[in-house]
């Protein structure tokens, strides 16, 4: 007697293409997704980078302005120091904003800060303060090293400082009011 084996069933080749086809879809579909979800977590828990903001070097009086943001204070003896300073100034890569205040400038709002205080005003005149260049960075400029370099630079200013507001409202009783990003109020 003859006993049929039974054969098992065979999958056709084109179906077995297709479910290796579909997994691999399956595998790119889900890379894509894990991708994306990581760029999007890293946008939402990276810090913000700060807009980049127009230079605009051309130097220009400091006036009535108010500088809240990060910035450098170059100190020159004289107004024909600051200006040949605020000229060469203008066209250094990291500098964002020249601002320029003479001697006279100098007093007039030593003056206006100092209202308060008559003893103090007694000992100033035009004369004791600097002229100054007041140097608004680029965003992501190192201040420190920067006020490095131009204390080389410029061996005839009287000082180069770094004016951090963060560092400043720190050792404030008050909180200051918010610093738009322009640096400027």
């Amino acid at each position: 007697m003859i006993v049929p084996v039974e054969e098992p069933e065979r999958t056709p080749k084109a179906s077995r293409r297709l479910l290796w086809v579909v997994a691999a879809v399956a595998v790119l579909v889900l890379a894509a997704v894990a991708t994306t979800a990581v760029v999007v977590l890293n946008q939402i828990t990276g810090k913000p980078v700060p807009a980049a903001l127009p230079r605009d070097t051309v130097p220009v009086p400091l006036g009535e302005r108010e500088l809240c943001g990060l910035r450098l204070l170059v100190a020159i003896g004289t107004d024909a120091d600051m200006a040949t300073a605020a000229q060469t100034l203008q066209d250094d890569p990291k500098a964002r904003r020249v601002l320029t205040e003479t001697k006279a400038q100098a007093y007039e709002r030593f003056k206006k800060l100092f209202a308060d205080r008559p003893e103090l005003l007694k000992l100033v005149t035009p004369d004791t303060l600097p002229a100054a260049v007041h140097l608004v960075p680029v965003a992501g400029t190192d201040a420190e090293g920067w006020a490095n370099e131009l204390r080389q630079r410029f061996p005839k200013a009287e000082k180069v400082d770094v004016l951090d507001p963060a560092e400043i409202a720190a050792q404030m009783t008050t909180t200051p009011p918010p610093c738009p990003p322009s640096g400027e109020r």
